[in-house]
């Protein structure tokens, strides 16, 4: 069959997005053809596909979100910006306030008057300061918190030139954080109220431009541990800034916690998945 899809960024994370509200594509979004449409030389390429999908419970719609590997994952808080925007590009007359369905609970999206999108996170978990010790690698106390899904974070002095394939993968793949992984983001502090960060994404195996719920770990943990006040800005790999805004709940939660930045169509187009290197069709 013939698949349709459009390809967003979200500040350099990108997807291959596409409308499965009839559940007509769902035979042809295997693990392996996902996969091959996700394939950056032979087939579309992107960080991941996200599938818009009728609501199960209380959202409008479900996201269905995974990664360039063809494994499902719970969120995504980039494609959960451009899953918002999607939908209201979607929807005859606009849809500017989504309440959306993901593994990790549901999720607010809201398209701003800037055309920026915002979405409210659910509420982190699973919070670890100093989950492990500097070594040989990662040469910095490694934090850690689920904000959606699960994200190793160390602070260092200037993430320019560290080889965070090696670091990355470190992290990625620790004892500590088994048997699940986790994501690894670096970040270093440029001010008390903004960071530059690089992280390396379980799934994808290798850097991204940005990651959304990274850099809403990587704040919220920088909040924790310095007191800074929201919102936290992060410079990008991709070059974009985004912000995250928060309130804090007692000595070491967070409620209200939001997302903001660009989301953003490039292109759409066709593609016989058939025809892909590795697609199971």
């Amino acid at each position: 069959m013939t698949l349709h899809f459009y390809k967003m960024t979200g500040a350099g994370n990108d997807f291959v997005m596409v409308d499965n509200r009839d559940l007509s594509l769902s035979a042809v979004l295997t693990h392996d053809t996902i996969a091959a449409l996700c394939d950056r030389r032979f087939g579309i390429g992107g960080d991941g596909l996200i599938a818009v999908e009728p609501a199960q419970g209380s959202g409008d719609v479900r996201m269905r979100y995974y990664n360039s590997d063809g494994g499902e994952a719970e969120m995504c808080g980039n494609g959960a910006r451009c899953f918002t925007a999607f939908v209201d590009f979607l929807t005859p007359g606009g849809m500017k306030e989504v309440n959306f369905e993901t593994m990790a609970g549901i999720v607010k999206g809201v398209v701003n008057a800037d055309a920026t999108v915002t979405v409210q996170l659910t509420t982190p978990k699973d919070l670890k300061l100093n989950a492990l010790p500097g070594d040989e690698v990662v040469p910095a106390p490694v934090h850690f918190l689920n904000t959606g899904v699960p994200h190793a974070v160390a602070y260092l002095p200037s993430v320019a030139d560290i080889d965070i394939r090696k670091m990355g993968a470190h992290l990625r793949y620790h004892a500590a954080f088994a048997p699940a992984g986790t994501n690894a983001n670096f970040a270093t502090v440029l001010e008390p109220q903004h960071l530059r960060l690089r992280t390396y994404e379980r799934g994808v195996e290798d850097e991204t431009l940005a990651c959304g719920t990274g850099m809403t770990a990587t704040a919220l943990l920088h909040a924790l541990l310095t007191g800074a006040p929201s919102p936290i800005a992060l410079d990008v790999a991709g070059g974009d800034t985004l912000k995250v805004g928060f309130r804090r709940v007692g000595e070491s939660g967070f409620a209200d916690v939001t997302l903001t930045g660009p989301a953003r169509i490039v292109f759409s187009g066709t593609v016989e998945p058939s025809s892909l290197r590795g697609a199971d069709c």
